[in-house]
């Protein structure tokens, strides 16, 4: 009877459920326009990527990409290196630029090549510009020094020009010219070489407070002048020393004897040497005694 009572039961429940002669389905997805736009945006986003790809592989391969770097650029242990010719359109920012052991380190520009450098407060303090008509240096003190040692060679500043070379060669055809005043130890010329010092429309001035000093230790000394040569010693004397004192081109003065010269007298071959009141010396045929006063018209005529 119990398991009747339940059959009972749910039997009738079943009985009392509402029954629809045509029952509602609802599908699951996606259809009609949405479906289309899916796969059109799906096959849109394959065709980028495949795109991307390509180009993405076009690049490399036109870069030149490499483990070590791209096309002539190499990534080094001590830095970057350089093949071939490289230009950089922005600025380069770098702590050290060298050139290979077997080749030189050229910097070209279509105009100028300007070197700068600043110090902390990004002030410019020093600037070299190579250009098309000259070449520039902006600095407080400009060097040359030698490779070997690192001996100035030759320095530039506002106050003064130092050449510290072992000799100072100029080979111009006009040779060394000087605005001012030349101070200077010690005047040589080459080895078989003449030493000339010349003015062609001045004068020629040599000064020292202590002397100047001319000799030839192997040779003649000769001064020569168009006009006069003056030689003048305000609190001195001038010396002579020598072994032989010659003064030529001096005019001969007459000596007119008492006596009427003979056609047999011997040839006059001693000299007396005169002075004039005004220092113009001349020489007169010597006799017995002084015969400067007979020959005064050579002093009265200069």
């Amino acid at each position: 009877l119990q398991m009747t009572r339940e059959q009972y039961i749910l039997a009738t429940q079943q009985n009392s459920l509402p029954r629809t002669e045509h029952p509602q389905f609802y599908p699951v997805g996606i259809y009609g326009w949405r479906k289309r736009c899916l796969y059109f945006f799906v096959l849109l986003l394959l065709v980028t990527m495949i795109v991307n790809l390509a180009m993405t592989i076009w690049i490399l391969k036109v870069m030149n990409f490499t483990v070590d770097g791209m096309g002539n650029l190499r990534v080094t242990k001590k830095g970057i290196r350089l093949e071939g010719i490289s230009e950089f359109l922005l600025p380069l920012y770098v702590k050290e630029i060298q050139s290979r052991k077997d080749s030189p380190l050229v910097l070209q520009s279509d105009r100028n090549v300007t070197v700068n450098a600043r110090n902390q407060m990004g002030q410019l303090t020093g600037q070299l510009t190579v250009g098309a008509d000259a070449v520039e240096a902006q600095c407080k003190r400009f060097e040359v020094r030698a490779s070997e040692g690192g001996k100035v060679l030759f320095s530039a500043d506002e106050d003064e020009i130092v050449i510290g070379a072992d000799r100072l060669t100029v080979t111009g055809t006009e040779g060394a010219v000087f605005g001012h005043s030349v101070e200077t130890p010690h005047i040589r010329a080459e080895p078989s070489q003449d030493l000339k010092l010349e003015s062609p429309t001045r004068s020629l001035v040599m000064e020292a407070p202590r002397g100047v000093q001319v000799n030839a230790a192997a040779g003649d000394l000769k001064a020569t002048c168009r006009k006069e040569l003056h030689l003048q010693s305000t609190e001195g004397e001038i010396f002579l020393d020598a072994d032989t004192i010659r003064l030529g081109n001096l005019p001969v003065g007459s000596f007119a004897s008492s006596s009427s010269p003979s056609s047999s007298a011997p040839r006059q071959t001693i000299y007396e040497l005169c002075a004039c009141p005004n220092g113009k010396l001349y020489l007169s045929p010597a006799g017995a005694g002084s015969t400067c006063q007979s020959s005064s018209n050579i002093c009265l005529w200069s």
